[in-house]
């Protein structure tokens, strides 16, 4: 069976489904911050930024900042980054989106996730202190993925294809009503150049014998006519044939084919839902590397 993740370590999980499911995990931790890297996953890629942003809460520290606190929350809908005091939500990162958790082997109490941000589309490395949990934290997240796949493969997927459908079904419809506003227009366009064809053919003060078919209210009975005839008028001209009803016509007036509910092409969905879907379903077949305990730093770095 394929999983959603990968993991040098077997280990068991820390929490209940239920616990992620329904509610959350929550966790202290300190914020080193967060860096772009060049790619979604790697050793190296960690490596480095959690090189660079130790140094920079070095320089902060020198300057008298202290680094900032932050409140985990973890749920199959994401990281949660929030102001422990506020509950502020300083950064929320979907799980579809975190490709990357590694924690240090030579400091036991840094962790780190790669997360590609939702609006620049950039992959940022996320790091965090957490004395004596980052193992834990890093397990959790990687739990978290595990479920949060599973449910988009059991519900969450047929959820999103069918609004996909619905959308693309109302977008055909207001299509199809705009047709027919525009063929409106033109059938009464039609009829008013053929009473102006009528008017300006038409003698002054003429009087077009009565047609023997006509009724005392000067109106043609009806009467059954095929597609192929035409109707003359009053004046003798002719209207144009009337379009066959064949069902070997695939097209419309306007070149469009019939709307079929049961046939959606793929091109048909709305590109904000289109692009969702396509964002889930990537992050997901991507996968999320947990691996525990795989990087380390020079000693030097480790320091206080």
């Amino acid at each position: 069976m394929n999983r959603a993740f990968s993991r040098k370590k077997d280990k068991s999980w820390m929490h209940t489904p239920e616990a992620l499911s329904k509610h959350f995990i929550a966790y202290n931790a300190k914020f080193l911050g967060s860096t772009e890297v060049e790619q979604p996953k790697g050793t190296e890629i960690v490596r480095d930024a959690v090189r660079k942003l130790k140094f920079a809460r070095h320089i902060k520290k020198s300057e008298g900042q202290k680094t900032p606190k932050v409140e985990l929350q973890i749920s199959i809908y994401g990281v949660k980054i929030l102001e422990p005091k506020t509950k502020e939500v300083l950064h929320n990162c979907q799980l579809h989106r975190i490709s990357f958790c590694a924690d240090d082997k030579t400091d036991k109490r840094i962790f780190t996730y790669i997360c590609k941000d939702s609006e620049s589309n950039k992959h940022l490395c996320y790091v965090f202190d957490s004395e004596k949990c980052a193992e834990e934290i890093t397990l959790t997240i990687g739990q978290a993925f595990d479920l949060a796949y599973r449910k988009f493969l059991e519900s969450g997927g047929k959820d999103v294809e069918t609004r996909k459908q619905i959308a693309g079904l109302q977008k055909r419809i207001q299509e199809l009503e705009t047709e027919n506003t525009e063929l409106k227009y033109k059938v009464q366009d039609l009829e008013n150049q053929l009473r102006i064809r009528d008017l300006t053919s038409s003698p002054p003060g003429s009087v077009s014998p009565k047609s023997p078919s006509m009724d005392i209210f000067d109106m043609v009975p009806f009467a059954s006519v095929s597609p192929e005839s035409t109707t003359p008028t009053r004046n003798g001209t002719q209207l144009p044939p009337l379009p066959s009803r064949s069902t070997e016509i695939k097209k419309d007036l306007f070149g469009a084919e019939p709307f079929d509910p049961f046939c959606c092409a793929v091109g048909d969905f709305p590109p904000d839902i289109q692009s969702k879907l396509d964002e889930m379903q990537e992050g997901f077949k991507m996968g999320l590397t947990v691996e525990g305990t795989v990087f380390g730093l020079d000693p030097m770095d480790n320091r206080s």
